[in-house]
């Protein structure tokens, strides 16, 4: 290695010791600033999407100043996206919280100032307590993350419900992945993805829809590379990065998945290409599926999608012939009021072709945060921990008896879902609320009315890694967390694989891990004794989740943390008398035999309904939002990063090249953009053939140009997520007459 890189400076006529920087030669990397060489390197896990990438941190007198990616990590193989590369940057940015800081509501206008843990924690368990006292438990609500670690969800979660005794808990996954939850839950009987990042490589057919991987999950991009003998499909209203990947690309209408889905089928069926055996042995409900079906002929879905009939009809025959159809999805699915329902269709379209369990193929939910899965299992929000249901004796039975609590201590329902505990506030039944590590006036739909509710609260806190952020400078009080790279734990990836995040620096001034504040919380409220007894470490917390979740699907018993870091990562179900090896991936299903009473999976009807608003005369545009690859959600870690920043500086807004000669706007123009909810009064525009005519596109990470001043509160009936993805919005040049 050393001669190669000396050869190669040698042909460049480079002299390391003469350039601005001084490098040396680092034997795995190659030359590297100085101040960038560590001193040693820690193995983790990437703390943003849910892709799982194994990375290096490397350390440096007790800094962290570079990272890696993880070649020898099952997941990306050295991989990073360009945020990955970056992410130490975002350990030391210059908004960190360091302290607690407590303001003094008794005095008008006053500012938050600096107070030590014990005053802090203590006015919190006071002030709540004081709220539920005078309002009942119920008064208190939590809305957590999909960041944390797996060991801290479950540790909040049991702190939440059995501790302060509220049910009104929930985190911001309610607002990327509820509905894939739900609609798992609703098919197949329980959460949980069935199949694995080694199916993209070997399906013969995959089919993305509402699925930008290109910039929400760029490394598996990589995964579909290495699989010369696919056909990619992609369902998408916007000429995506990933649609450009793409063999046949389907350039649906806003809110017509359901309906291309539902003439999928209706021409597999009439076609004869269906599995009966699989749907009689395995599936109740066709023949009411079969019958919902007879309309969605694809002159009918035609209509409704844009796309041609032939094209419909294509799609169909490609996906029946396929040996091992991939279907996946991410926020363009879920981010509707039909979320839910379009799942239900894609495992709809799974299930009556055998698709489900088998190597290759499988209707597959592409995960959102890095540990959004971690809270789905253990965080006792939208399920008991394991997945079990709130609803079922015996699983309340069987929690009660592994935490030696009396039985009517654990919920018999879930409580408030993410958008009513913002409801209840406004009606007055929510007069606490605990934040954690989220940032909902930037991420939250409607922000004028978030604004309105949260003004409403006797006391706010908010527990995290930075600040000021927009949510954190309305507090009451700010409890600062240790982010990624300053504490341990587990997160779990979207194909089920349990990886290991490691502790690499110490977190800035007296913050600390959610783990230990939520310990000292549980001691303030007394409850330590009875939840926690001798816990000082995730590791603690984690051999307990094992136990919790032996003999569930989403097994961890068998694991341990040395196994996951030996292995990078080990997928579950793996229990303690598992007989494959824990580097092998499973699919879910496999057997036929699904979480349900009868252990079939269920096939629903779904009509294809029109979204919640529609564009107008006044407002003639459909606003579609999304990410990209250079940011994160709301820019709370990658907004304090020059790199990411000088590649996406602004938010911009995309709009067809007709549209814009029609309303007299050029590339590069400033305009302003207004719904009946509120409006953006600058944004720069782009003019571009990547949207169709009577559609625009913004991202939502920036809180400068936030999309969500525009978005509809409306939710999902089932998930209770809300719908960012279809609103009405006008496009106005700045200074022209509305």
């Amino acid at each position: 290695m050393k001669k190669i890189l000396e050869s190669a400076r040698r042909r460049l006529g480079i002299d390391i010791q003469k350039e601005k920087y001084a490098y040396d030669l680092d034997e795995q990397f190659g030359y590297m600033a100085k101040a960038k060489i560590p001193d040693h390197w820690v193995t983790t896990t990437c703390g943003y999407c849910s892709v799982g990438c194994g990375m290096l941190i490397g350390v440096k007198k007790g800094k962290a100043v570079s990272v890696r990616g993880d070649a020898n990590h099952p997941v990306n193989e050295g991989r990073l996206c360009p945020k990955g590369l970056a992410e130490h940057y975002a350990i030391s940015a210059p908004n960190r919280a360091k302290w607690p800081l407590l303001r003094d509501k008794k005095i008008k206008n006053s500012k938050l100032k600096r107070v030590d843990w014990n005053s802090a924690v203590g006015t919190l368990v006071s002030r709540f307590q004081g709220i539920q006292d005078r309002y009942g438990k119920e008064a208190v609500g939590v809305i957590s993350t999909g960041q944390l670690v797996t060991e801290e969800f479950y540790t909040l979660g049991k702190l939440v419900q059995l501790g302060l005794g509220t049910h009104n808990y929930d985190g911001n996954t309610t607002l990327c992945m509820a509905s894939a939850v739900s609609g798992y839950k609703r098919s197949f009987g329980s959460d949980g993805p069935p199949g694995s990042y080694e199916d993209l490589e070997k399906s013969d057919l995959i089919f993305l829809i509402g699925a930008n991987i290109a910039d929400n999950h760029p490394i598996l991009c990589y995964r579909l590379e290495k699989n010369p003998n696919k056909i990619l499909i992609v369902a998408d209203p916007r000429v995506t990065k990933t649609a450009m990947m793409a063999q046949v690309y389907l350039p649906v209408k806003p809110r017509s998945d359901i309906a291309l889905l539902n003439a999928m089928m209706h021409v597999i069926i009439k076609a004869g290409k269906a599995d009966k055996q699989y749907i009689q042995e395995h599936t109740k409900g066709f023949e009411e599926l079969a019958a919902h079906l007879e309309k969605y002929t694809p002159e009918f879905a035609a209509k409704i999608t844009g796309l041609s009939e032939d094209k419909i009809r294509k799609v169909a025959h490609l996906y029946a012939d396929a040996k091992a159809p991939f279907i996946g999805w991410t926020m363009g699915v879920n981010h509707s009021t039909q979320g839910t329902e379009t799942v239900n269709s894609i495992c709809n379209l799974a299930l009556i072709t055998g698709n489900v369990g088998k190597t290759g193929a499988s209707p597959f939910s592409i995960t959102g945060q890095c540990n959004a899965m971690g809270t789905r299992e253990a965080g006792f929000a939208s399920s008991l921990p394991g997945y079990r249901k709130f609803e079922n004796p015996e699983h309340r039975r069987e929690l009660a008896a592994l935490w030696g609590v009396a039985e009517e201590t654990i919920p018999s329902s879930r409580g408030l879902a993410y958008p009513d505990i913002i409801e209840g506030v406004l009606r007055g039944k929510i007069k606490g609320l605990w934040i954690i590590a989220t940032n909902p006036l930037v991420s939250f739909p409607n922000q004028n009315y978030l604004l309105d509710v949260l003004s409403r609260l006797d006391f706010l806190v908010v527990q995290d890694g930075y600040h000021p952020i927009p949510t954190s400078e309305i507090a009451d009080l700010v409890l600062p967390a240790a982010v990624w790279g300053e504490k341990e734990g587990t997160y779990t990836n979207s194909e089920r694989r349990a990886s290991k995040a490691n502790k690499a620096v110490e977190p800035p001034g007296e913050a600390k891990s959610d783990f230990e504040i939520f310990l000292m919380i549980a001691k303030e409220l007394g409850v330590y004794e009875r939840l926690f007894s001798g816990w000082t470490k995730p590791e603690d917390a984690f051999e307990e989740w094992k136990k919790v979740s032996r003999g569930r699907l989403c097994d961890y018993s068998g694991m341990s943390y040395e196994l996951i870091e030996k292995l990078g990562g080990v997928q579950w179900p793996f229990g303690q008398d598992s007989k494959r090896l824990p580097s092998e991936s499973i699919s879910l299903y496999a057997d036929g035999i699904f979480q349900t009473e009868d252990g079939r999976a269920k096939l629903w009807p779904v009509e294809n309904e029109a979204p919640p608003e529609i564009p107008n005369q006044e407002y003639p545009f459909w606003l579609n939002t999304g990410r990209t690859v250079e940011h994160w959600h709301t820019r709370t870690k990658t907004g304090q990063i020059p790199l990411l920043n000088r590649l996406s500086p602004e938010a911009w807004l995309e709009m067809n090249a007709r549209d814009a000669r029609r309303l007299k706007m050029e590339h590069g123009d400033y305009v302003r953009v207004a719904s009946q909810r509120g409006s953006i009064e600058k944004i720069v525009l782009r003019v571009t053939e990547t949207v169709a005519p009577g559609q625009i596109f913004i991202p939502f990470h920036y809180a400068e140009a936030n999309a969500n001043n525009l978005t509809i509160s409306m939710c999902d009936p089932y998930s209770r997520e809300p719908n960012y993805k279809q609103a009405a919005v006008q496009v106005m040049k700045i200074n022209a007459q509305p």
